[in-house]
């Protein structure tokens, strides 16, 4: 009796339409943006609805056997739990040991004495070291740690989440130590520094103009004349720094090197320059948070999950401090209680510079990894092509992983904080039962994403769009958007569509890596609408159970940039190929 042969994705399996199958293959998304955006479903609901939606898909229209099917759900379910959560976990972990210390008193008032005006706070605090966080851990630290900062200056519980969402697109193609981009070269053979350089020709003209959009959705139009021009001189050091280190001195260090370079050219321009309306803004951002506080109060019980931030207990009680208190307290700093306000985030550089740029300890921390072939699923499916699908192999990071790296810097930093392994316990437990909605949410994410990949419903979309021809470069971007936007990862867009986008590109004459790095340039922004995202994004600010109101208040600001995006890379395969490298 001879075993059955492997399931291998049939790319227009409805009425041998690829048409037709990509748009029965959308309609697991389409269940999500539905449920979230207009029935407005808690977003562990949607994401289980659409995993229900994929696995029929899956088996009706593509053919999946059901049990292979359900495999790949419990596998992205099983990823998503870690090691994407356990980032986000550990990453909040660490913030409430800074806050159970009271040391975080002192940093936001460390970042009080950079400026008090909330809308450049915006700038420093989202932008400049969200990139930072992004350059070394990824996955979603940047969302959960700025998100709970931008709350403890002052900002609204939603605005601060949609703030930190926007600001977390100009990075995340080098986040994690170019991790989305190594990606691509591994897959499709192109040196990963030549893609490297191309992205580094598109994404840093959309980060120019994120600070400027930061102050627009922080203070409006007002905001934005107030503060301009420290606005563009931060965009602008960002995106050169970006620009010049991707080309020309390390894919690996370029979001740190911009990062870095953005927040000293904010040191500096304040040093000579200061906006004003600072009142206004304060007066307007302190009616919202009242209002938003007195909703996440109604809501924070057992029944929503809500958690602590450190602005709002789970009671909904106001733990914030007046701008005048805060005033005092910046005014108080000693250059100790500076150095200790910044040791956590300092420590965490050290350790992830460390830990992915030493290439022995690198090479060590890899070593520890235990891949796990999924029982019942690997080498039971194909990819489209007929290879073995290396996705059906699961890898246990149980060190290497940056959620491991930031538990053992919480660690340190509880010792030092003196508040001790107990005290340490206390907040993962606290964290952990707070998180609950969230850990189920992203876990049904991934399981629709790996459901979505195995049984050939990303590639069906991705075929069609790609049958666009010579129009593609313009469309090229919107793959990157969808993979980053369904899996939440940068990484994992570019796993799904890069060697896609490098045979679409064959096929109709255009550049390869200009494709390959523009999935990536459009994946920076789809991250902000991905419902991983958007769930770190409430649980970090207190706000689980509307995801939805988050998505709608960032929906066009994707849109728009996208379509930016598609424009500049369209033009750069015809009349702006001199800006490519």
């Amino acid at each position: 009796m001879t075993a059955p042969a492997a399931f291998q994705p049939d790319l227009s399996p409805v009425a041998d339409s690829l048409l037709l199958s990509a748009l029965v293959a959308l309609l697991p998304l389409l269940t999500v943006f539905t449920t979230l955006g207009v029935l407005r479903w808690k977003a562990h609901w949607a994401g289980l609805s659409a995993v229900a939606v994929a696995v029929a898909v899956a088996v009706l229209a593509f053919e999946m056997p059901v049990h292979l099917a359900v495999l790949s759900a419990s596998e992205g379910a099983v990823f998503g739990l870690f090691p994407i959560m356990w980032i986000v976990f550990t990453a909040i972990v660490l913030y409430q040991v800074t806050v159970r210390s009271g040391r975080f008193e002192d940093l936001r008032a460390t970042f009080h004495l950079i400026s008090d005006d909330p809308r450049v706070q915006a700038i420093i605090i989202a932008f400049c070291f969200g990139g930072l966080l992004e350059a070394l851990a990824g996955f979603g630290a940047p969302v959960a740690i700025t998100g709970v900062m931008l709350m403890a200056v002052g900002f609204s519980p939603l605005r601060a989440a949609a703030v930190v969402l926007l600001a977390n697109t100009a990075p995340v193609a080098f986040g994690a130590i170019g991790t989305p981009i190594i990606t691509a070269g591994a897959l499709t053979k192109i040196p990963y520094t030549e893609i490297g350089a191309y992205v580094g020709h598109q994404t840093p003209v959309i980060a120019i103009f994120v600070p400027l959009l930061l102050v627009l959705m922080a203070d409006g139009r007002r905001g934005v004349r107030q503060t301009w021009p420290i606005a563009v001189v931060v965009g602008l050091a960002f995106a050169v720094a970006q620009w010049v280190s991707a080309t020309w001195i390390s894919v690996e260090l370029a979001d740190i090197v911009a990062a870095l370079a953005g927040l000293a050219a904010a040191v500096v321009f304040l040093r000579v320059w200061q906006p004003t309306g600072r009142e206004e803004a304060l007066e307007v951002l302190e009616v919202e948070r009242q209002r938003d506080l007195a909703l996440v109060g109604a809501k924070g019980d057992a029944s929503t999950g809500t958690p602590s931030t450190g602005a709002v207990d789970k009671a909904g009680t106001d733990h914030s401090v007046s701008v005048a208190e805060l005033d005092a307290r910046a005014r108080s700093l000693t250059p100790g209680r500076i150095a200790m306000a910044l040791f956590p985030y300092v420590l965490v550089i050290a350790v992830f510079s460390v830990a992915k740029l030493v290439p022995a300890v690198k090479e060590w921390l890899l070593g520890t990894d235990v891949k796990i072939a999924w029982p019942g699923l690997s080498g039971e499916v194909l990819t489209a092509a007929g290879t073995p699908s290396t996705a059906t192999t699961y890898t246990f990071a149980w060190l290497s992983s940056p959620g491991t790296l930031l538990l053992l810097t919480a660690l340190v930093v509880a010792l030092v904080y003196r508040v001790g392994v107990s005290g340490l316990g206390a907040e993962m437990a606290a964290t952990a039962r707070q998180m609950r909605f969230a850990f189920l949410t992203v876990s049904s994410v991934l399981a629709l994403a790996y459901v979505m990949n195995l049984s050939g419903q990303t590639i069906a979309i991705g075929t069609w769009i790609a049958g666009a021809g010579g129009a593609f470069a313009f469309l090229s971007p919107l793959l990157g958007w969808i993979g980053t936007a369904v899996t939440g990862s940068d990484t994992s867009a570019n796993a799904l569509f890069a060697t896609l986008q490098q045979a679409a590109a064959q096929e109709a004459g255009l550049d390869p890596t200009l494709l390959v790095a523009a999935n990536t340039s459009g994946g920076v922004v789809g991250k902000m609408i991905s419902p991983q995202n958007l769930t770190i994004a409430a649980t970090a600010v207190g706000l689980v159970g509307r995801e939805a109101d988050i998505l709608r208040k960032v929906l066009p600001w994707s849109v728009g940039l996208i379509l930016a995006v598609c424009l500049l890379v369209g033009l750069q395969s015809t009349i702006l190929a001199w800006m490519l490298p």
